[in-house]
């Protein structure tokens, strides 16, 4: 199956579990884990406290919620980000969840902890055929991969 949990070393009493907002929806609502301070054009990796587990052949791709650039002047740097089923669990960090976020006002922008930021969607994907699987092991996230 697929799914949300706690991630190792974060207080399970500052988390805001992800949920849809609608019958319809198709993301999970993720929310900041504690308050950030973003200055003008600088990125960070805003904590979730979450991670998600998956089938095989899923990803959980993360978006930018619609409101985040109009409510605060923020957005993800590359507009998705992507969590891999092997994130979950890793060595590196117990495959916590943090995403990206860059500031593009002149204003350094205060967003409090529980402010739903993205959203999480879990999409089947496909691979070729006749690939060889890769043999290396993921040892963290950002960048880990090479």
């Amino acid at each position: 199956m697929r799914g949300f949990k706690i991630a190792k070393n974060y207080d399970e009493t500052k988390i805001t579990m992800p949920s849809r907002s609608t019958a319809f929806s198709a993301g999970y609502d993720l929310a900041l884990y504690e308050d950030i301070q973003v200055a003008p054009g600088e990125i960070i990796k805003a904590k979730t406290g979450l991670k998600a587990y998956m089938q095989d052949d899923e990803v959980l791709i993360i978006v930018p919620r619609s409101s985040l650039p109009d409510k605060f002047g923020l957005t993800i740097p590359n507009n998705t980000g992507i969590i891999d089923k092997d994130y979950y669990g890793n060595d590196d960090n117990d495959g916590a969840i943090f995403i990206q976020l860059i500031n593009m006002t002149d204003q350094v922008v205060s967003v409090k902890a529980g402010t739903r930021i993205a959203q999480g969607i879990f999409q089947k994907y496909l691979t070729v055929e006749k690939e060889t699987a890769p043999a290396s092991k993921r040892t963290g996230g950002f960048g880990s991969t090479d």
